[in-house]
């Protein structure tokens, strides 16, 4: 009783918990979120450090933890009525535990939509700002998650050889992962990058800004004759954001020995379909023909290669070798238009929600 009366009479805040689902077939909407005010107690427990949300990460992923079964072992449904998490970053403002003090940035995949909130320290990281020259989002995307997804995928799934002459194709190039997987590969040794994207927009940032040879918008012309026109030699390396008939499309063209990297099939988000799901039978022959790997991909299997991985992300940012594109939203109260418009393809890079003071 105790308990509850100090939490009744703690800090209030804001909170943003999961309305109602979409269903499993259905495209989530802002509405699928509400924003509420809740409490948290006064007192930081030992262990416990209290932190002030800066940013908020908004991902693809997330649309499967909208449904009671997520169709993944590593990742757990939100539940109605409470609050959603994901990735996001901020600052100590009180601290029991000893690896914490007050002002430091600290960073944590599981991260509640609320504007202040107590942690288990276990569940933080201590980052430096000075790596991201004070871009703080920046760990959540090229110096996270998101940055982390594109390297391990390429280093681990995507075999590029330098010197090799290889060609790789990044479909969802224009999104958080696909506009840094681009540039990634390109640094590790490939000889030339092309994206697929679904405006002229996207097309011409990811040539411009991105450093990609050219880009395809899949919306206009004939996808299959542009590919064979900007990949002469074929596809050794296809970096995959999205499945379904792009990909169909891209894997057509893949050489013998070539690599899918399997990141994500947005496509496929809203339909009742396993992950990742199967190829057409065409398809699937085309890859058994060739022996074209295709092999799910899952970063946390490799969180002994965290710590160094996010070390050369930040030392490309900082060299100005990686471009960084990010769409801001500002407020706690839009992020569910935030994740409604990520999901309808509205961005170009990563989808960010900063909390105002």
């Amino acid at each position: 009783v105790q308990c509850e009366i100090a939490a009744g009479a703690g800090m209030i805040i804001q909170r943003v918990v999961l309305n109602s689902r979409p269903g499993k077939n259905g495209v989530p909407v802002a509405e699928n979120f509400r924003l509420e005010q809740s409490t948290i107690p006064d007192t930081v427990q030992e262990g416990q450090v209290r932190v002030r949300t800066l940013y908020l990460s908004v991902d693809p992923y997330m649309r499967c933890r909208m449904n009671e079964d997520t169709g993944s072992d590593y990742l757990l449904p939100w539940q109605l009525s409470e609050v959603a998490d994901g990735g996001g970053v901020g600052v100590v403002e009180e601290s029991k535990h000893s690896t914490f003090a007050k002002g430091d940035i600290v960073t944590s995949f599981n991260w509640p939509w609320q504007t202040v909130a107590i942690l288990d320290a276990s569940l933080l990281q201590k980052v430096v700002p000075q790596l991201v020259n004070g871009r703080l989002s920046y760990f959540l995307g090229a110096a996270g998650l998101t940055g982390l997804t594109a390297l391990l995928g390429i280093r681990e799934k995507g075999h590029v050889t330098v010197g090799a002459n290889q060609t790789m194709v990044v479909s969802g190039a224009a999104g958080a992962c696909g506009s840094l997987a681009g540039q990634i590969g390109r640094l590790e040794g490939c000889s030339r990058v092309v994206g697929i994207a679904g405006t002229d927009e996207k097309c011409s940032i990811l040539v411009s800004e991105m450093g990609f040879d050219a880009a395809i918008n899949y919306k206009k012309g004939n996808v299959a004759q542009q590919l064979r026109e900007l990949c002469p030699g074929g596809v050794d390396i296809y970096f995959d954001n999205v499945g379904g008939d792009i990909s169909d499309t891209v894997i057509s063209q893949m050489n013998q020995n070539s690599h899918i990297i399997l990141c994500g099939q947005i496509s496929q988000y809203n339909r009742d379909v396993p992950y990742p799901p199967p190829l057409p039978p065409d398809t699937e022959k085309i890859q058994k023909e060739r022996n074209i790997t295709r092999e799910r991909f899952l970063v946390l299997n490799y969180m002994d290669k965290q710590e160094a991985s996010v070390l050369q992300l930040c030392q490309w940012i900082q060299e100005g070798k990686l471009k960084v594109r990010e769409t801001v939203v500002e407020g706690l109260a839009n992020i569910g238009a935030a994740f409604q418009s990520m999901m309808n393809g509205g961005n170009i890079g990563k989808q960010i929600v900063s909390i105002s003071k």
